[in-house]
């Protein structure tokens, strides 16, 4: 992975012909939080608990790909992203840059219309996606979301309630529903 540390908001340009991608990480109650960005907007969030696994996470995703660490260029998003994690209710309103297959699209795309404090099973949701219906890729599909919390995997459970097979691991679906939930109910 080629990452050039910068200290100043920049311009993503091209190295080689290939994107410069920018981006963060950055600690919350949830462990670590790392945010990456093309010139067209966000195209990764990336939970964990160790900045190096979540920045060769980000590698994997494009191994040809110059990184740029530079946390003035994804501050505001990050922000956004902080302030989403502390009240969830408020959705988060930034510009994505969604990479992925036609398929994994239909998906993503079925995910971003579950209301936070409401999720749905893995059938329902495939009642949301036009054409195939496997729920097998569509778990995939969702597995392989590079966009967390904007693209909200964490809202698809089981049929019988399971928070398992949550790339980040049940506790941390567990917490974000629950904040959801909690944000989502009518104040007494």
């Amino acid at each position: 992975m080629n990452v050039i540390a910068a200290d100043r908001v920049a311009e993503p340009a091209s190295a080689n012909g290939v994107e410069a991608i920018q981006f963060a990480v950055t600690g919350c109650d949830l462990g670590k939080v790392l945010v990456a960005c093309s010139r067209i907007g966000v195209c990764a969030i990336l939970l964990g608990t160790n900045a190096e696994e979540l920045e060769i996470e980000l590698r994997k995703m494009s191994p040809d790909g110059v990184f740029i660490r530079n946390e003035r260029a994804v501050e505001k998003d990050t922000c956004s992203i902080l302030g989403f994690l502390s009240l969830p209710i408020t959705g988060l309103d930034i510009a994505l840059d969604i990479r992925g297959t036609p398929f994994q699209r239909k998906v993503w795309a079925a995910l971003r219309t579950i209301p936070a404090g409401r999720p749905l099973t893995f059938t329902q949701l495939a009642c949301r996606i036009p054409g195939s219906k496997s729920l097998r890729a569509i778990g995939q599909a969702c597995a392989d979301n590079p966009i967390a919390l904007a693209i909200p995997c964490h809202r698809v459970i089981g049929h019988s309630g399971s928070l398992s097979n949550y790339r980040y691991g049940a506790s941390c679906k567990r917490s974000l529903l629950n904040r959801e939930v909690l944000a989502a109910s009518p104040r007494r």
